[in-house]
């Protein structure tokens, strides 16, 4: 830069350094756009049969991997997570809260920021990649949702004492958080009450289902792990 006048090389400098960030932030943008397309469609579509489990795991055979892999990690049974993310998101890899409408017709946000399989709200997440070290993970990623239900579940049973098995009281912590189930907020909320009665009954139906099926899961997954 020693042929332009001193006065003007500061000026030129500023010029140039805002040209490469613009362009920095261009690139990031598109990259980001691109990655969303790209996970769009890779993402997997909801169980065609979501009332059977083993229907579910029968389409989907990646997610009994990471059902038994969040049950060997967290002592966590199968079938409860999957009552609550069924309750929460019904195996939609980017559910979200409803968008919320001012006049009817003005968007002014969704309800919470909650997202994903699990529905899980950012700062909950935060905490679970704080405390297992998971920093890659996405909530539109099944094995991730699973292993932070997994988590959640764990943790709730530590905090307050409630059954890994107990899919209502398990599915009240969830939806009021620790402190909110010791409160019991939720008596307030008989529509919650009997949403979490529903989540119970399905973790049931569910646990049933897969007694009848869990033999035949465990020997292909033992046939495609180590055979194949």
């Amino acid at each position: 830069m020693d042929f332009i006048l001193p006065q003007y090389q500061a000026r030129l400098a500023i010029l140039l350094r805002l040209l490469i960030n613009g362009l920095a932030a261009h690139y990031r943008s598109l990259l980001a756009l691109v990655l969303s397309l790209c996970l769009s469609a890779c993402a997997t579509s909801p169980p065609k049969q979501p009332d059977n489990i083993c229907a579910i795991f029968k389409e989907h055979r990646s997610w009994y991997k990471a059902a038994i892999n969040t049950q060997e990690k967290w002592g966590v049974p199968v079938h409860v997570p999957f009552a609550m993310m069924y309750q929460e998101s019904s195996f939609k890899h980017n559910a979200a809260p409803p968008m919320e409408y001012f006049l009817g017709f003005i968007p002014t946000g969704r309800a919470s920021d909650a997202y994903g399989y699990a529905q899980a709200k950012t700062m909950t997440w935060d905490d679970y990649v704080r405390e297992t070290g998971n920093s890659w993970s996405s909530r539109s990623d099944f094995d991730d949702a699973m292993d932070f239900m997994g988590w959640f579940i764990y943790k709730t049973h530590k905090i307050n004492g409630v059954s890994k098995w107990d899919a209502n009281k398990q599915y009240l912590n969830y939806h009021e958080g620790w402190g909110g189930y010791k409160r019991r907020s939720y008596h307030a909320k008989p529509w919650l009450i009997k949403v979490a009665k529903k989540v119970g009954n399905r973790s049931y139906r569910y646990a049933k289902q897969y007694k009848q099926c869990k033999e035949e899961l465990d020997a292909s997954w033992f046939w495609r792990t180590f055979i194949n």
